[in-house]
């Protein structure tokens, strides 16, 4: 079913639909979708009222004809024909629920069991007024003829069709003044019932659409919440109704920008975390709609009691993401418990957190990969597995982030020597070692398992040899993701059934043919991983691709795709310092010398310095060339 929720599908005067906001054109391509020539079904709000449906009848009938809309037959549902309302509802294509007195509506609706019937429903329904009133599952009726708001027995709560949970005020345009029993509609009577609800109120020309569980709202609009009303849409933009809870955005401290692009796209950006709100910065402070304090955030109890009173006070949870690693697991149950339909779910972690479930996956894409055993098949099995492959070998653990706790392994005394420090070795997997270059797929994907933003990272030393031999880190992202790389990114995308997502996935180049992985230059699969890059990579990509991956990434979870685009390409360059070794340059010269392409300088927070260092330095290059002279300026010792 396609929902759409009008004050009026015309504006004032006018004789057709409106093309405002795109909307005439988008209710022709969801009927033409349905049938190139629908059957209409108008439901009264006045049923008993012949003469006045006759004239909506007429009126509604010339409006869709003088819009171009062609139909089969066109039908009014009243007092008369009640009794063929079920089959009458089989028969249409497009449902419009027309304009009056709530209320009235509201019995007739329920005398022909209309909210069962369209149970299964796959056509369009569109609502006038009082109709899309009503098809919220909990109607707020506010009072509007004389007598209703001194009336002890009128009732402003009313069950509706449960079509949408989103309740409106139509007519803004119309109504803003109003006054009923001499109180003012909106100041005396509206806002006080917001406390608890929020309405939302257009002047006729905006809309709201709801298709595939996502609801956008169309032009100028207002919600009126907390005995308040504040402006949420401007005319010919969106706001999407969306729940995002965000957690940990305080860590990194550069995933505020994640809750400002979302909340710049109009998401409700509910934060928690496990630091008192005072402590929050202020571009984080400034771009959250709510903030729950838990004192630790890897207690399940407190994290469900947090989620739990965000979806009590906002309604439906759209998104819980953290985009972090360490909090992959916890998402996706937090995800399953409060069916949260977007990200990962408990079912499919394993899959993407487990190094040797990883390797399922792979072979379905026909994606090469490092031969592997798994540590819990005992020493023996993994002394006749290195037999095969040939020394090194690498242990890491099977579910695990980053290079921590992850051994090269070069003989057979070391394997025995390692089996002896590390009892839990079944919580570990040993791969063959590949030589190459490691290089990085990072993307943002849509739901359609479309790339929306591709990017690619080139590590000359590998994470793991900087981690244990405390070596500078160096790397730098390309101008362009090779075509090679990026097929075999896309590839993997689709065997994992990756969608939704930002995503850093893990390849060797290999730098010489092997056999059953490929020839030189070949790329096999390393790790995936369901999250964006680490440390100060997004800001890599930001600055050589001129653009916001953080604006992308929240594009895609309000719309789906990306409205932020790319300017200049250029080569984003890292290298980083430690503060145990003394360099042959000052900070004062690399200023002088490199001032006019640094993009960025500064300390690397302690939890990230093992793998970045712990002063950094990015610069932005046009040529590629130009990027081993800079690592070498950066890291020469003294």
């Amino acid at each position: 079913m396609v929902l759409y929720l009008t004050g009026s599908p015309t504006r004032y005067g006018e004789e057709s639909f409106t093309r405002d906001n795109g909307f005439l054109d988008d209710v022709k391509a969801e009927l033409h979708a349905v049938s190139p020539r629908p059957n209409v079904l108008l439901v009264s709000a006045a049923p008993d009222d012949v003469a006045f449906t006759d004239s909506v009848l007429k009126g509604m009938s010339d409006c869709i004809h003088a819009s171009g809309i062609e139909t089969a037959r066109i039908i009014m549902l009243d007092r008369r024909n009640a009794g063929q309302a079920a089959k009458l509802v089989k028969w249409a294509h497009w449902i419009i629920l027309c304009g009056g007195h709530v209320p009235t509506q509201n019995r007739f609706l329920h005398e022909i069991g209309l909210r069962e019937e369209l149970k299964g429903f796959d056509g369009v329904v569109m609502g006038c007024s009082a109709g899309s009133m009503n098809c919220a599952d909990r109607v707020y009726s506010h009072p509007e003829l004389p007598g209703e708001v001194i009336d002890p027995g009128y009732k402003r709560w009313l069950r509706g069709l449960g079509l949408t949970d989103i309740q409106i005020i139509p007519h803004l345009g119309q109504v803003r003044d109003a006054c009923v029993d001499g109180k003012r509609l909106f100041e005396d009577i509206a806002f006080p019932d917001s406390w608890g609800h929020s309405f939302y109120t257009f002047r006729d020309g905006g809309f709201i659409k709801v298709k595939d569980g996502r609801s956008t709202l169309y032009g100028e609009a207002y919600e009126i919440s907390r005995g308040s009303m504040r402006r949420i849409c401007e005319e010919n933009k969106t706001y999407p109704f969306m729940n995002l809870i965000f957690i940990s955005p305080h860590f990194p401290e550069t995933y505020w920008h994640f809750c400002a692009g979302a909340r710049a796209n109009g998401v409700n950006v509910l934060a928690i975390a496990d630091t008192p709100y005072e402590n929050l910065s202020p571009e984080l402070r400034a771009n959250i709609t709510d903030y729950y304090r838990v004192n630790n955030l890897e207690d399940y109890g407190e994290m469900y009691r947090a989620v739990a009173w965000f979806a009590h006070r906002y309604g439906k949870i759209d998104w819980i993401e953290s985009n972090n690693e360490y909090w992959l697991e916890q998402d996706a149950r937090l995800r399953t418990d409060f069916n949260v339909g977007t990200g990962l779910h408990t079912d499919r972690i394993a899959s993407i957190r487990n190094k040797s479930e990883m390797k399922k996956y792979y072979a379905l894409g026909g994606i090469p990969t490092a031969r592997q055993i798994k540590g819990s098949e005992g020493p023996e099995a993994v002394k006749a597995f290195t037999a095969r492959t040939g020394y090194p070998v690498i242990a890491k653990p099977d579910s695990g982030m980053g290079a921590g706790g992850t051994f090269k392994i070069c003989s057979d005394e070391q394997l025995e020597g390692w089996f002896r420090e590390h009892p839990d070795y079944g919580l570990f997997v040993f791969e063959e070692f590949i030589t190459g270059l490691l290089v990085s797929y990072d993307a943002i994907y849509n739901s359609r398992m479309e790339p929306i933003f591709e990017n690619n990272s080139v590590f000359p030393t590998p994470i793991m040899e900087i981690v244990h031999d405390n070596l500078d880190t160096c790397y730098y992202t390309n101008k362009t993701v090779p075509a090679k790389l990026a097929r075999i990114g896309r590839r993997t995308v689709k065997a994992f059934g990756i969608k939704s997502r930002f995503v850093h996935l893990e390849y060797f180049q290999l730098d010489r043919d092997r056999e059953g992985l490929g020839k030189k230059g070949d790329y096999v699969g390393l790790e995936v991983n369901m999250r964006p890059p680490g440390g100060f990579t997004p800001d890599m990509m930001n600055y050589a691709h001129s653009t916001d991956v953080f604006q992308i990434w929240a594009d895609m979870v309000a719309f789906d795709e990306a409205r932020k685009g790319q300017g200049e390409q250029f080569y984003c360059a890292y290298a980083a310092r430690r503060d145990a070794h003394t360099y042959k340059h000052s900070h004062q010269e690399v200023m002088e010398h490199y001032g006019n392409v640094i993009c960025f300088n500064g300390r690397v927070p302690q939890a990230l310095s093992d793998d970045l260092g712990d002063t950094a330095y990015m610069a932005r290059l046009a040529s590629k060339k130009e990027i081993e002279a800079f690592f070498k300026y950066i890291t020469d010792k003294a």
